[in-house]
């Protein structure tokens, strides 16, 4: 599969895609955009949103980008451009495309992970996104139910916010049940 990362205006992801695929239904391509679901706390209460793992940035998967494909994504509203720049578009590299791949994976939306926290307080993932991502976890709230991850793409590292729930010990020996991400 050969992924080319398309930047487009950070919050302006969804309009750009309406824009494309109701102007330019016969593009022949598949544009991707990953996004994470997240619980967030605003006014007392607690919503789950959508939000996009990397903002900005939506992938196009095609074999190659000839000039009537070029032009028509360049002239859609919102587009900034394609990477590395417009002169050299490049395809992922191999260890860029395992962690969109690595995303991918669970669908374009990708739900908590499910973790638990060793004796010394360590996360331990035991599935979903963040699973083999444990390396690039930077921080964990344990309250928000959220782990910062260090991501890169094209030589450019940035933090992401994932939502996890947490497995709470019933106690020695005991089964394990669901928290609250605590």
């Amino acid at each position: 599969m050969t992924l080319y990362v398309i930047q487009v205006k950070t919050g302006g992801e969804e309009k750009f895609l309406k824009h494309v695929s109701s102007h330019d239904g016969e593009l022949g391509v598949e544009i991707l955009w990953p996004r994470r679901r997240l619980r967030i706390r605003r006014g007392g209460s607690w919503r789950n949103t959508l939000a996009p793992i990397f903002p900005g940035y939506l992938f196009l998967k095609t074999a190659q980008i000839d000039t009537e494909l070029y032009w028509r994504l360049r002239r859609t509203p919102g587009f900034f451009r394609f990477l590395q720049d417009n002169h050299h578009i490049e395809p992922l590299s191999p260890r860029d495309l395992r962690i969109v791949l690595h995303f991918l994976s669970f669908g374009e939306i990708v739900d908590k992970s499910l973790v638990t926290f060793d004796e010394n307080q360590r996360i331990r993932v035991i599935s979903g996104p963040l699973k083999e991502m444990e390396g690039r976890i930077v921080k964990v709230d344990r309250r928000k139910g959220r782990a910062k991850v260090r991501l890169e793409l094209y030589e450019n590292s940035f933090m992401i916010d994932f939502g996890f729930e947490s497995l709470k010990q019933a106690g020695p020996g005991g089964p394990e049940s669901p928290g609250e991400g605590t």
